[in-house]
């Protein structure tokens, strides 16, 4: 067993879901690792990650305008000092998750045929986002003969 971890460091544009796909998969390419598992770990409390569909936009739409209704921006908050995007991200975020794990099967990640990997930022603005990647697996691939 081995394992490989780093950050990425992501220059997120605004609010909504940002496909991470390429990126994560990528960094998994050139790791030596065949069979294993992938942890995603997002280390902030106004955004998170999601597994979602990645055919069709409207998913992503749809979605963030549940989110937008289930948590509006709005006044009545008491945690109000950093905005009023502030709240209604920490809320969706606490809906969500801030990690995922996914198998590694033969040097590819076992996503669904239609499954993306996506960052949900939750506040207004731009901004700087981290993501930790740590890999443990084997660089040799295991078949179910086996």
């Amino acid at each position: 067993m081995s394992f490989a971890i780093t950050t990425l460091r992501l220059d997120i544009s605004g609010p909504g879901l940002h496909e991470i796909t390429g990126l994560v998969e990528n960094w998994c390419v050139q790791q030596p690792q065949k069979e294993g598992l992938l942890t995603l770990f997002l280390p902030h409390t106004s955004a998170s990650l999601l597994i979602q569909e990645n055919a069709d936009p409207d998913v992503c739409v749809d979605l963030e305008n549940f989110f937008a209704t289930l948590a509006p921006q709005a006044s009545h908050y008491q945690h109000a000092q950093e905005g009023p995007d502030d709240m209604p991200a920490h809320i969706r975020a606490a809906l969500t998750q801030t990690h995922l794990s996914i198998p590694l099967i033969q040097g590819r990640l076992a996503l669904g045929t239609w499954q993306g990997i996506f960052l949900f930022e939750h506040r207004d603005r731009p901004r700087e986002r981290s993501l930790h990647l740590h890999l443990t697996g084997s660089d040799r691939i295991v078949s179910a003969d086996q």
